[in-house]
């Protein structure tokens, strides 16, 4: 066994009470064997050339994209259109998507209003908070950063414990126990040491930055720290990294949906790192970085292309409420009065009116009846978001 390999150690397990089938009850008698991961902080990898390589390009070409985005859609006002969000937003997507959890740009933005929307919706919405909690606090990496992601994360859902490791012990695939599971993480005892571990690895200064993130998130994910939200937590993680290391300053690239392309070859590599061989995850990591600016510049390039024809489009002068209007709508393609109230400081008359400017040549249409709580939608923009997805979506 390497420095990197997981070991093992024989835990007892009671199933008795818990319901199963007689097979279930069969396999599920006597011990179980849980990972023990090794403590990475002070260890030293040595990576191929080629693939530190690979990792050293996908690494300049997210800084490369990161500084674009500097001369990408100017608003009207002269300020950047926070371009920043959109891309956040559609990474926060791709980060639930990976666990099963999808929700339609339509849905995502009117989650973002907390206006009616489905669970799928909402989670996502979340997980766009957390991964914005977590870029704000990268410059304080610690075990209370990651902890706060947490909870933003699952703040509403109890059975997480929020912002709180696991009490207990989990297991990924399998049955109703451990002894059939696909792999079981460390008892929650060793977490609270592993995290620290993880933390002191994560703020080294010695190892180039992709392969750095791309074990600590590996890292990560064989601790397991939670009941749930292990793989949104830990894709924030990536980005707080991102920006600690000074890579990117502007915005989340979407590198977890770069990952998306192969999730076999993803979790696959996970296993392959669990096994001691970091290789696959950091090609993994480099191949997802990518296809994710890849995939982002086509999304600024289509967005670019619907901003110029509404600024061809819309009639009013310069600096009016509906131009101010516009810009915003790229970051949250779905509004009500009462946001763009809000965020152009206008009384809700002059926000009534800009919308419906926007109405009559078609950059918004409205998507619920009645006069009240009413919402409108840039179906451009959700169409562009969606495309995004479905790219995203697209094995290579």
């Amino acid at each position: 066994m390497n420095q990197l390999s997981v070991g093992w150690e024989r835990c007892a397990w009671d199933a008795v009470g818990q319901p199963m089938s007689r097979r279930e009850r069969a396999e599920a008698r006597g011990s179980y064997l849980a990972s023990i991961p090794p403590d990475i902080a002070g260890l030293q990898f040595d990576i191929p050339s080629d693939v530190a390589a690979a990792a050293e390009d996908a690494l300049i070409e997210i800084s490369r994209f990161d500084a674009e985005l500097a001369a990408s859609l100017p608003a009207a006002d002269g300020e950047l259109a926070p371009l920043a969000v959109v891309l956040l937003r559609t990474e926060s997507a791709s980060s639930s998507q990976i666990e099963g959890v999808t929700a339609g740009a339509k849905a995502l933005a009117i989650a973002t209003l907390n206006e009616s929307a489905g669970q799928n919706a909402r989670l996502v919405a979340a997980n766009v908070e957390a991964m914005q909690k977590a870029i704000g606090l990268a410059d304080d990496l610690s075990v209370g950063s990651i902890l706060a992601a947490h909870r933003a994360l699952m703040h509403d859902q109890s059975y997480a414990r929020p912002g709180m490791v696991r009490d207990g012990q989990v297991w990924i695939g399998g049955g109703p126990t451990p002894h059939t599971a696909t792999f079981v993480p460390p008892r929650h005892e060793r977490v609270p040491a592993l995290l620290e571990d993880l933390v002191a690895f994560c703020r080294r200064t010695d190892i180039p930055v992709l392969t750095q993130l791309s074990i600590a998130h590996a890292q990560f994910e064989t601790i397991h720290p939670f009941n749930d939200g292990n793989g949104r937590t830990g894709r924030t993680l990536v980005h707080a990294m991102l920006r600690r290391s000074g890579v990117t300053r502007r915005l989340t690239v979407p590198v977890s949906a770069g990952l998306l392309t192969d999730t076999d070859a993803y979790f696959a590599a996970l296993g392959s790192y669990r096994d001691g061989d970091p290789t696959p995850i950091i090609t993994q990591f480099s191949r997802a970085s990518f296809a994710a600016v890849g995939n982002g510049r086509r999304l600024v390039s289509d967005l670019t292309g619907i901003y110029a024809s509404w600024q061809d489009t819309v009639p009013s002068r310069k600096g009016s409420a509906a131009r101010r209007l516009l810009p915003l709508l790229l970051s949250q393609p779905a509004v009500t009065v009462a946001y763009v109230r809000q965020h152009l400081a206008v009384s809700q008359p002059a926000a009534q009116r800009a919308i419906d400017q926007l109405v009559d040549v078609q950059v918004l249409k409205q998507i619920s009846t009645g006069r009240r709580d009413r919402a409108w939608i840039a179906r451009d923009v959700i169409t562009a978001l969606d495309d995004f997805a479905a790219r995203t979506g697209r094995r290579t």
